[in-house]
């Protein structure tokens, strides 16, 4: 079986091309690649492989930028040192994986692995689970409440999250002052309000007020630790962070 290595540190491809002759003998390695340049030229000269063992980081950017530019119809092992929480997503989308150092007996069982797989991963199937891994390897960024609708004189207001000051609850009532210092109140809770608005320009502060960080004019110590913030614009009463949320405070403000 001919197989092919895309690595970019020497210490792994060695013990990698050890591993796999202690394990599969007959197994032919036809070479070693280093990078997504390389490999892309390889495989404009080369009949594909059998199979591939490829790390995910190489030299100059991901293997997968290798399978999206190219129609490499044979099963790829990963190799990688990315942490237990992505290389369970990629065991979820099915293609297996060897997390670094390589342990023997992975190495075997991925082989067999291999062997077992019939029929063949159709050339559809090998691509859409590149694409799933690809996305699996992708930073998430929540998607965060960008404007919020209000009731004012019959119509409703549409506001964004940007020209929020902050919000506030009182009497079981929750409202939204704007940076103009217009006040409406709204139909989330303080709890559902905090899950919804970018945490990085949002805080609660305490269980009263949650504010954007651009309507924080000062921030003043204040008794047993505790912090006395200063609003734009000002509310009817004063807005005191407690010790245990100062230094949290402080630490996101300086973030």
């Amino acid at each position: 079986m001919k197989t092919l290595i895309i690595e970019d540190e020497y210490p792994a491809i060695e013990r990698l091309k050890k591993l796999i002759q202690e394990v599969e003998p007959k197994m032919e390695i036809l070479d070693t690649i280093d990078s997504v340049q390389a490999a892309c030229a390889w495989f404009a000269r080369h009949e594909p492989p059998e199979l591939i063992f490829s790390d995910i980081q190489l030299s100059d950017g991901l293997c997968f930028e290798i399978f999206e530019a190219l129609d490499i119809q044979c099963p790829i092992i990963f190799t990688t040192a990315y942490d237990e929480y992505a290389v369970r997503a990629f065991k979820v989308k099915g293609i297996d994986y060897l997390l670094k150092p390589i342990k023997k007996g992975e190495l075997a069982a991925a082989i067999q692995k291999f062997y077992q797989m019939k029929p063949p991963l159709a050339p559809v199937d090998l691509q859409l689970q590149m694409v799933s891994l690809l996305q699996a390897l992708q930073p998430q960024h929540p998607s965060y409440k960008s404007r919020f609708l209000v009731k004012g004189n019959d119509k409703l207001i549409p506001i964004a999250a940007s020209d929020i000051a902050y919000c506030y609850t009182t009497q079981d009532i929750v409202y939204l002052v704007r940076h103009n210092g217009r006040k409406h109140a709204i139909d989330f809770k303080m709890d559902q309000l905090e899950e919804l608005l970018d945490p990085a320009q949002f805080y609660r502060v305490n269980r009263q007020f949650l504010c954007q960080i651009t309507a924080i004019n000062q921030v003043h110590p204040y008794f047993n630790g505790r912090l006395k913030l200063l609003l734009s614009p000002a509310p009817a009463e004063e807005v005191i962070v407690s010790r245990d949320k100062a230094k949290p405070l402080k630490d996101w403000l300086g973030a």
